[in-house]
């Protein structure tokens, strides 16, 4: 059933993705392409700045901001879901994962800055922020509000739970052998231990763990690429010419159209980046910003760092490989492609990345979850059934059936998009009018 809804909606979310990136691209000049440099300068380069340490005092900071959203997105999507995604739509779906980001990158950039616009202040003084706000606040539609952080509650056990959890159970179980679910229950108790500390102290672990996760993961692939270098210009040129043709079955994989190839790479796509989804800017509508513009940047950089960088990476290691069309999907094909440089310590390095990208997505979705939470009921009483059923969540997830668990999370990003997604555009007045005064500021301060 869950197969059917999708395939039936799917497609009309595809098209109103690419139809609203280049809504709010016109909108704004296409400022993702001409500000990108200066979106990099003003993230990347502000983290080595002093300014990066400063404490928030009602919030968290911009760099934990960003860590958390990128807690939830560099997950086992881009272990995972790059391999699902060539072996259901070819290489050519990676191809239009990339088109999308960059579509991606300012659907998530006016996302964030409506965060940070619309945020308050809660009853303990903390700052809030995200879709529920901006519906809310914004729009003046508080049942759209209602609706979408009660799908938002319902993605967080589906789409960065027990996805997370069935990844990180079956690489471990292959790689060591250990039970999955002991593994999802080990996994349970360290999500629990953090979880109980706040969203400011979840920040504050997500700071330290995600560059560290990034970095480790990204200078493997580098590896992995440069060691297949003289097969990179076969792999990058298979990835074009395989979006706009058709292959027949054979070969250990499915046949595909450009169709399958678009569906394909747009949905894991949005999967890994959540552009659209409305997850990403809760994280940033907590954090104490110079500006609403400033902060969307950090949106372009998630997208572009999540999955122009990160699943190309992946994408280039099984493709060199030669190994994209043996019949393996999911870990086990990633898993193979590094084994091809590495050996037989492909499984272990896999297993290890998928934990640390595992267990810092379900955090990152935790607050999503539990932020949703708090704008329906500030009971406590609910908050201690929703962390109980999280955790169940985390266990249940690891030995789960996996076309099981994509289908849920596909129907339920589906879901968030909708409320999303209508408010973004209701609201796009906002976000061109804000980010041409942050334009010209800057250009008046030459400030980056």
């Amino acid at each position: 059933m869950l197969e059917k809804i999708n395939a039936y909606l799917t497609p009309a979310m595809v098209i109103a993705l690419l139809a609203a990136g280049l809504y709010l691209s016109f909108g704004t000049r296409f400022f993702q392409f001409r500000r990108l440099g200066q979106a990099l300068r003003a993230t990347v380069g502000s983290l080595f700045t002093r300014g990066r340490r400063k404490e928030a005092k009602d919030g968290i900071t911009p760099f934990q901001a960003v860590s958390t959203a990128l807690a939830g997105t560099l997950g086992t999507g881009n272990i995972v879901g790059v391999a699902t995604a060539i072996v259901s739509g070819g290489p050519g779906a990676i191809f239009w994962m990339i088109v999308s980001a960059f579509f991606g990158m300012i659907i998530k950039y006016a996302e964030v800055l409506l965060a940070v616009e619309y945020q308050i202040k809660d009853q303990n003084g903390s700052l809030r922020g995200g879709p529920m706000y901006y519906i809310k606040n914004g729009l003046h539609m508080p049942k759209l509000a209602a609706l979408f952080a009660v799908v938002c509650l319902l993605a967080s056990f589906g789409v960065g739970n027990m996805v997370q959890s069935h990844s990180v159970s079956d690489a471990l179980h292959s790689a060591f052998g250990l039970s999955k679910p002991l593994v999802g229950l080990v996994v349970a108790v360290i999500v629990s231990f953090a979880a109980f500390s706040g969203i400011k102290s979840i920040a504050k672990i997500c700071e330290k763990l995600v560059p560290f996760m990034a970095l480790f993961y990204l200078g493997a692939c580098l590896f992995v690429i440069s060691a297949n270098a003289q097969k990179l210009p076969q792999a990058l040129s298979l990835i074009v010419t395989s979006a706009f043709h058709f292959r027949a079955a054979g070969s250990g994989i499915l046949g595909y159209t450009v169709a399958n190839a678009i569906r394909f790479g747009v949905t894991r796509g949005i999967f890994t980046n959540e552009a659209g989804l409305g997850s990403a800017p809760i994280a940033h509508g907590s954090a104490e910003a110079e500006s609403p513009a400033k902060q969307g940047l950090w949106g372009i950089f998630e997208v572009f760092f999540d999955t122009v960088v990160m699943c190309t990476l992946t994408t280039l290691v099984i493709l060199t490989s030669g190994l994209w069309d043996s019949g393996l999907n999911g870990a086990a094909l990633t898993t193979a492609a590094f084994s091809s440089v590495t050996g037989q310590f492909a499984a272990g390095f896999i297993a290890i990345s998928i934990f640390f990208f595992a267990i810092s997505s379900i955090l990152g979705w935790y607050c999503y979850g539990s932020s949703c939470l708090s704008y329906l009921s500030s009971g406590k009483k609910l908050l201690r059934l929703y962390q109980a059923l999280f955790f169940l969540a985390v266990i249940a997830g690891s030995v789960i059936r996996l076309p099981f668990v994509w289908a849920i999370s596909d129907t339920l990003n589906l879901l968030m998009f909708l409320p999303n997604m209508t408010a973004v555009l209701l609201l796009s007045k906002t976000v061109f009018r804000r980010t041409k005064e942050w334009e010209q500021t800057k250009n008046k301060h030459h400030d980056p």
